[in-house]
């Protein structure tokens, strides 16, 4: 029993303070001798995280790869649908209402034949959203359009152009009512615009614009005209607005409708004007009894050339107080820079022109040799307001004037009895603004004189 030797772990002990390098031991209690040490946890499995990883982006990419595929797949089926020829077997035009949606614009082509699936064309109208939307207007489809002509035709606005005419002259009333004839054209004008306010052209339209609009483009036309010919007017003008020279460009354009004689024309006035003599202009007379309708519908008399209205040129002295009409760019260019010349009369020549002279006597020989030239020529079918050589008149009273045009009525400068003559084809079928055939330029067309 005391022969058993009990065993005494030591433990090292830092001796340290006692100035000692060498470790010394130190005895161990029996707990701390039986107690096991804990092992240190495992190291993360870096690799089986790295390989999940890597499958999850693979997978990611295999997907992408996939979807990139069949939507190049997709996109090439749909560019071969909307590329392909569509079933319209002839050209056909398709009037597109005003807001009027996608939806509508597809059915609308389904109804007449120029898409066969309209949910087609609404998804590639979608993907061409940002080239711009889809317009409404009239428009013509060839045969065989594809659902991407189509849509790229109402995309890009390619719609029927009409158009409209309005010839130099006409009154203002005159040219509303040309527009309201236009079958294309839609909607009323608030009223009646001023005269010579408007520039006669061949406008183009698309379905769909109205008659208002027509007005105001004319308008604007107009305008722009005006400030640009009022630059360039010739200094020495007795002109002293550019609404002067729209009254006088407007008596130009009832005057002649010779190019070649428009500056000539407007040369006379002006030389009138700065002699302070009264214009003594034929078509300002028809305009001051009948106003904006234009045309008197026969002859003038006698007794109507010395009334008095503001716009009788052989009463008042000086320009009347608007225009007579709506002249065209050409008048308006000829008055601003006219023919420096001393002329002071013109009348028709039997040319479809007019002979001009300075005097009054030259004036009156012209006068005789236009109604010779009529005299001796023979009757033309369906002539208006002829005055037969022996004095027997068709349709006319009395004291109508004959067919002069000009200033066949003219006064000389220093007075005496005026002459007789007036443009007996102002207001009738053979009026070049109502006979769109009436050519001035050929001497068959010109009307017949009325002999005294």
């Amino acid at each position: 029993m005391f022969g058993r030797k009990k065993k005494i772990l030591l433990a090292p002990v830092d001796d340290a303070e006692n100035g000692s390098s060498q470790p010394r031991l130190s005895p161990r209690s029996p707990s701390e001798a039986i107690k096991p040490s804990m092992a240190p946890p495992p190291p993360p499995k870096l690799r089986r995280r790295r390989k999940g990883m890597l499958s999850l982006l693979s997978g990611l990419l295999t997907l992408l790869v996939a979807v990139a595929i069949a939507g190049i797949f997709g996109f090439s089926m749909l560019q071969q649908a909307v590329t392909a020829d569509g079933p319209l077997q002839s050209d056909k035009v398709v009037v597109i209402p005003r807001n009027t949606g996608t939806g509508e614009i597809a059915q609308i082509l389904k109804q007449e034949g120029v898409v066969e699936q309209p949910l087609l064309f609404q998804a590639y109208a979608y993907l061409n959203r940002q080239r711009g939307q889809l317009k409404a207007g009239e428009f013509q489809f060839k045969a065989g359009t594809s659902v991407e002509e189509a849509i790229d035709t109402l995309i890009q606005g390619r719609a029927i152009l009409h158009t409209v005419s309005v010839p130099e002259g006409l009154t203002s009333e005159q040219i509303l009512a040309r527009l309201y004839e236009h079958e294309i054209l839609t909607g009323d004008v608030s009223e009646t615009p001023r005269e010579g306010s408007l520039l006669p052209d061949t406008y183009k339209f698309e379905r769909g614009t109205t008659r208002q609009q027509i007005i105001n483009t004319m308008q604007a036309a107009q305008r722009q005209a005006m400030e640009q010919i009022w630059q360039r007017r010739s200094p020495e003008l007795p002109i002293k607005s550019p609404q002067e020279l729209v009254i006088l460009a407007s008596i130009v354009e009832k005057e002649t409708g010779r190019a070649d004689e428009r500056t000539r024309v407007a040369g006379v006035f002006i030389n009138r004007l700065m002699k302070r003599m009264k214009l003594q202009s034929d078509p300002t007379i028809v305009y001051g009894m009948v106003g904006g309708k234009g045309t008197l519908g026969r002859g003038i008399l006698r007794s109507e050339i010395q009334a008095a209205t503001p716009y009788n040129t052989y009463v008042i002295e000086g320009l009347p107080p608007g225009p007579i009409a709506n002249p065209g760019r050409a008048a308006l260019e000829a008055v601003a820079n006219p023919s420096r010349t001393k002329d002071l009369y013109f009348v028709a020549d039997g040319s479809g022109g007019h002979a001009f002279a300075e005097t009054y006597e030259q004036h009156q020989r012209n006068v005789a040799r236009w109604r010779q030239i009529e005299k001796s020529r023979p009757p033309e079918a369906n002539e208006v307001d002829r005055v037969t050589p022996d004095g027997e008149q068709t349709g006319l009273p009395p004291d109508a004037a004959p067919a002069l045009r000009g200033t066949a009525n003219a006064l000389p400068v220093a007075g005496g009895r005026p002459g007789r003559g007036f443009d007996a084809s102002e207001g009738t079928e053979k009026d070049p603004l109502k006979n769109k055939s009436f050519d001035l330029s050929n001497p068959k067309n010109v009307p017949a004189l009325r002999q005294p």
